[in-house]
């Protein structure tokens, strides 16, 4: 991986070096293995090393082509290369010697901007045209790689992360209270925003051209509607390929010796079962974590879900004598005492300060054994493991009722779902938010009206227009079940900005996660997959537990009850109660965090503190959601507010 930076000075002034120079200085702890800049006058550009692939030892970024047109920086792992090398007629005993990057480059050079038609890979970069004064940045589709930028009356500058920026005294430094709010009501990350005002991010799949008159945004990906039409074998044996392939190409630079993330879950599960065959050959080695609650916990889980999850992990792990399974218990420290340390590393608030808290954990324990690649199931859920629910509305919507029934009688009879489930997911869709509200109070106590579950002021709600907003994003604040596979799984895909996530794991703990259920021709594949094949004779993941069939246990394809992540996380929330109440205070002299949060509800849920049942629906909406995830929203506007508070 590398950090990255960029100035230019639209006025011609030949200072941009030493701008450039100070955002790198910023980001070394993104970057600790070297920096290089190329300095062009009133134009620079540079990188921070951090080696994390065989091939970065030849990384001699920034890298000149198109006989000194061009000039490239460019933070990325290509999955594809030895594909690319065959097509650029690069020979072998030549590609030996080069890193991503430069490939990268040699692909501008023949194909400009159609070199994103042969991109595999997670990849953020910068490219200065010499010759027609313009810079292209660009990102991978699936968020793996960050990249911020901000323009200036007459300048533009570009880093991969809000550090690089901060160090230009012309940007300022606060957060971005659109944002923020946007944030609490859990709205998708579309657009430029970033959580800092006035540092905008390129958005995944999106190519950015920059001029001294503007900046263009162009999208380079839009994945294909288009069904394929196989027969029910071939879309499971097309899965094992995707993923197999997917996995490999996230092996590299392990050195043999893998991390993964290993729960009850289809996804972990499959990830760290493929990597277990495919490195079983060479002798390599696949380490899996599985987090569990404190020994001796007996609290129960939310209803229908697995508490402690290493039984089912262990099977899978039982399978494969090259997998060393271990058991992850909470280490003593919260998600309160964190908040500091992340908001340095990953310089955003977390979506869900619980999951990434024993996520940090297992980067922590995968460092400390020298792991340096760890693959993630994250994403899964819209690929490998997508359910086909939505097929129900799907059906209703086109009149086919003999299937609809018959998918209904199955689903019931096979006691996946029940008949209150199955009817919601078929015509929720199309019934009226309070109604639909009303129902989901009566059947679980709880609603997922944004009153419940967020920590936001409703002025504020109403002030920013975010009912409003969130519609035309495709959020529905009710969280109605969608009627459309297709949408749903593209804006699940990209609901979530994950490149900060991947660099500050980089700079905190020297991990590389890695997410090979977003590879992109792994999310093209399962995208085209038609729905039917996902929810097929009352099974749901069906194409998913028929593909994986070859590598995992039939407990495990057949467990009836999902992982239930983080049971004990009220534990260290009441550890914390303290230091809640002094946050709250400090959040009371924050402008910005009295304008976005309903401290006076915050207050009121410290007080009264739940006596048992924690893992309800109603303390889970309140707590886990509203309050916790509310305080860590505050702490970032405290934290970029620079208050003494």
């Amino acid at each position: 991986m590398s950090a990255l930076a960029g100035f230019w000075r639209f006025n011609g002034r030949p200072d941009a070096g030493e701008s450039c120079r100070r955002m790198l200085a910023a980001q070394e702890i993104y970057g600790p293995h070297g920096e290089a800049q190329w300095d062009g006058g009133s134009v620079a550009l540079g990188r921070r090393l951090f080696k994390t692939l065989p091939e970065d030892a030849f990384d001699r970024q920034p890298f000149t082509g198109g006989d000194g047109r061009f000039v490239l920086v460019a933070d990325i792992r290509l999955d594809n290369r030895g594909e690319l090398v065959r097509e650029l007629r690069i020979s072998p005993s030549q590609a030996e010697g080069l890193a991503d990057a430069a490939i990268l480059l040699r692909a501008w050079e023949r194909w400009a901007e159609a070199s994103f038609d042969h991109l595999l890979g997670d990849y953020a970069f910068a490219l200065w045209d010499t010759s027609e004064r313009r810079l292209i940045l660009a990102r991978d589709p699936m968020s793996a790689r960050p990249l911020h930028y901000h323009r200036g009356e007459n300048f533009f500058a570009f880093a991969s992360m809000a550090k690089g920026l901060h160090a230009l005294p012309e940007i300022p430094y606060a957060a971005d209270e659109v944002r923020a709010a946007e944030f609490l009501a859990l709205m998708p990350e579309y657009g430029a925003r970033s959580f800092f005002e006035g540092v905008s991010r390129v958005e995944p799949g999106q190519m950015l051209v920059v001029t001294a008159g503007g900046v263009e945004a162009r999208r380079h990906w839009v994945p294909d509607r288009e069904a394929l039409r196989l027969s029910s074998g071939d879309y499971a044996e097309g899965l094992r390929h995707h993923l197999d392939k997917a996995v490999e190409a996230r092996l590299r630079g392990s050195g043999g010796r893998i991390a993964s993330h290993l729960s009850s879950g289809l996804d972990s599960s499959a990830l760290t079962a493929t990597a277990a065959r495919l490195t079983a050959g060479g002798g390599g080695k696949v380490v899996a974590f599985t987090s569990v609650p404190r020994a001796g916990y007996d609290g129960p889980p939310p209803k229908g879900s697995i508490g402690d999850e290493s039984v089912l992990a262990g099977a899978t792990a039982a399978l494969y004598p090259n997998v060393e399974h271990v058991i992850l218990r909470p280490n003593g420290r919260t998600v309160i005492d964190d908040l500091d340390r992340d908001f340095f590393l990953f310089e955003r608030p977390l979506v869900n300060a619980c999951t990434n808290h024993w996520l940090n954990n297992v980067n922590a324990e995968a460092g400390k054994r020298g792991l340096r690649v760890l693959l993630s199931g994250m994403m899964g859920n819209f690929t490998i493991s997508y359910s086909g629910i939505e097929l129900l509305a799907e059906l209703a919507a086109r009149g086919s009722w003999r299937r609809l029934v018959r998918e209904w009688r199955a689903l019931v009879r096979s006691r996946q779902m029940r008949w209150p489930g199955v009817l919601a997911a078929t015509f929720g869709p199309w019934m009226p938010a309070p109604l639909w509200t009303a129902l989901k109070r009566a059947r679980t106590g709880a609603s997922f009206d944004i009153g419940d579950y967020s920590a936001i002021r409703p002025d504020r709600l109403h002030a920013l227009a975010l009912r409003e907003r969130a519609r035309a994003q495709g959020l529905d604040f009710a969280y109605r079940p969608w009627k459309d596979s297709f949408k749903f799984r593209l804006w699940g895909l990209g609901r979530i900005d994950w490149g900060n996530y991947g660099k500050g794991a980089l700079a905190g703990w020297g991990v590389d996660v890695r997410y090979p259920a977003s590879d992109r021709r792994l999310v093209e594949f399962c995208l085209s997959v038609p729905t039917e094949a996902f929810l097929a004779n009352g099974e749901l993941k069906s194409l998913a537990k028929r593909a994986l069939a070859d590598r995992l246990p039939a407990e495990v394809l057949r467990s009836p009850r999902p992982g239930a992540q983080v049971i004990d996380w009220h534990e260290g929330l009441t550890a914390s109660r303290e230091q809640l109440r002094e946050e709250i205070e400090r959040l009371s002299a924050i402008p910005s965090a009295v304008a976005a949060l309903d401290l006076a509800r915050a207050r009121r849920l410290v007080e009264d503190w739940p006596k048992g049942d924690w893992n309800s629906p109603g303390i889970i909406n309140a707590y886990r959601y509203a309050l916790l995830r509310g305080i860590v929203s505050g702490h970032f506007l405290r934290k970029a507010s620079r208050s003494n508070a």
